[in-house]
């Protein structure tokens, strides 16, 4: 029998912190704590899609808009100005203002850790 292939079940982020990254998606995003066990969290966001909060180990690594590997999460939400507003009003980073491309307004910003995510609201969906 073959295998099937269901899509991403959850990425996974190491942190110094795992507790408080995993809380500050929970305070600042809305996700909840749906599994945990020792030191590991899964937080899992409104649309069913999860973050393993695992612990780090050794010094960071350079995190730029275009280093090699995973470079955002992306964020997706209906009403892009509230968001914005909201993350403002809760003191997150943004690493720029916010723009529009190809009908998409997008904002890019750091959680706790300074992972890079940005905040998306699309004209249409992606196919």
């Amino acid at each position: 029998m073959a295998a099937t292939y269901h899509g991403l079940e959850h990425t996974a982020i190491a942190s110094p912190n795992p507790k408080a990254l995993a809380d500050w998606y929970v305070a600042t995003l809305g996700f909840h704590i749906n599994f945990s066990y020792d030191v590991f969290f899964f937080v899992k966001a409104p649309n069913g899609s999860m973050l393993e909060i695992i612990p780090s180990v050794g010094d960071p690594v350079e995190n730029q808009m275009k280093t090699r590997g995973i470079r955002h999460l992306a964020i997706a939400l209906d009403n892009f100005d509230a968001g914005y507003a909201d993350l403002q009003a809760k003191g997150v980073k943004f690493l720029g203002a916010p723009y529009e491309n190809q009908g998409n307004r997008l904002v890019f910003f750091e959680d706790l850790d300074g992972n890079i995510l940005h905040l998306i609201a699309r004209e249409k969906p992606l196919p």
